[in-house]
């Protein structure tokens, strides 16, 4: 006999509650698995198309981790050591930019700068806090991610836990619909193939768009010689999530540090505009349309309260899952949405076929 709907709704309830839970008990613990996840996630479409062309799953995962183990090897030893040292060098900087700020608006400005103005009141309040809070907000998020991130965690357990879960993807998907519940079984597995089209066509489109992006800013910036152009490359591409506003923000941490350091040079100061104009119209017109695709369903306010609430409840694993949750939250808004319209607490008793009916019936009989 089946449950009744008000036994389901309790029972999910529970489950949805104890899942909470234990995220918000085991963060730190579950952490490297939920990394590991989504490794593999990201990587089982690479699995499936090498099964295609004839290897076995066990090949596949091999040669997909030897790959993948190689070029985070030479991210690490090339790109990462750069990274720290300009952001720790920018971060030690901005002080100086801040007083270079303000020298420049008394030089060409002088009336928005006056001793008793606002902006002079404010760019002395910041240069201060820069300088004092600066550097030990700098050391507290380096400690920070090394706690976070420690060294056996990110050489050893997720890397592990990947090779495992995508050596085993596909077994695990057709044991947990087995599991299904057979009165409802076809409606989760369309919910189910609804989510991972959405979560297929963001995290890997835009995962992919961002680290194009990431990587284009970058080196375009250093090529032109922007003192942290790594930094600026590096904020932009993880940002670019969010439409516009990766090129917002960086264009406009660019631009500013261009102007303290090739003014007069507007040459330079142009080639980094239009670093991040060209940058745009690439991802608007190519990028996110060939890899993220038109109808995701993932608004960027959707994303952004996702994000600030996972992240708010359950720390940096919160804003790991919140893109999934947030892709699942809004499959299940939509499918409720139409349940709801083509029911009678929608449509009344006289909106309902039977009315139709009844006022097809009127008309032919008038």
């Amino acid at each position: 006999m089946a449950l009744s709907p008000q036994k389901q709704l309790q029972f999910w309830g529970l489950f949805t509650v104890i899942i909470a839970v234990l995220l918000w008990a085991l963060g730190d613990v579950l952490l490297p698995f939920v990394l590991g996840g989504a490794i593999a996630y990201f990587l089982d479409p690479v699995a499936d198309r090498l099964e295609a062309s004839g290897l076995s799953r066990a090949l596949a995962t091999i040669l997909i981790t030897a790959g993948s183990v190689l070029v985070f090897a030479i991210v690490v030893l090339a790109v990462v050591p750069q990274l720290v040292t300009q952001a720790v060098s920018l971060i030690d900087t901005l002080p100086q930019l801040v007083r270079d700020f303000q020298t420049f608006l008394n030089t060409r400005f002088p009336a928005l700068s006056q001793p008793d103005g606002v902006v002079h009141d404010t760019l002395k309040s910041a240069g201060e806090f820069l300088q004092t809070q600066g550097p030990k907000l700098a050391q507290g998020a380096l400690s920070s991610a090394m706690s976070l991130l420690n060294v056996v965690m990110l050489l050893v357990i997720v890397p592990v836990v990947a090779f495992y879960l995508l050596l085993d993807w596909d077994r695990m998907v057709a044991e947990v619909d087995a599991l299904l519940p057979r009165d409802h079984a076809p409606i989760v597995r369309q919910l189910a193939a609804q989510i991972d089209n959405t979560l297929a066509s963001f995290v890997r489109g835009m995962g992919t768009v961002c680290l194009i992006l990431g990587t284009y800013y970058a080196v375009a910036l250093m090529l032109v010689g922007l003192q942290f152009g790594l930094v600026v490359g590096f904020i932009a591409g993880i940002v670019t999530f969010i439409p516009y506003l990766g090129a917002l923000i960086g264009g406009a941490l660019a631009i500013g540090l261009a102007l303290f350091q090739f003014w007069g040079d507007w040459l330079s100061i142009g080639l980094v505009a239009a670093i991040f104009a060209a940058g745009q119209m690439v991802e608007g017109n190519v990028l996110t349309p060939k890899l993220v695709g038109k109808s995701v369903g993932l608004h960027p306010v959707w994303l952004l309260l996702a994000l600030s609430v996972f992240g708010a409840l359950f720390g940096f694993i919160g804003m790991l899952i919140a893109v999934p949750v947030a892709a699942a939250i809004g499959v299940l808004a939509r499918f409720v949405a139409t349940q709801y319209t083509t029911s009678t607490l929608y449509l009344g008793h006289f909106n309902g076929p039977t009315a139709d009916a009844e006022t097809q019936t009127d008309s032919e009989t008038n």
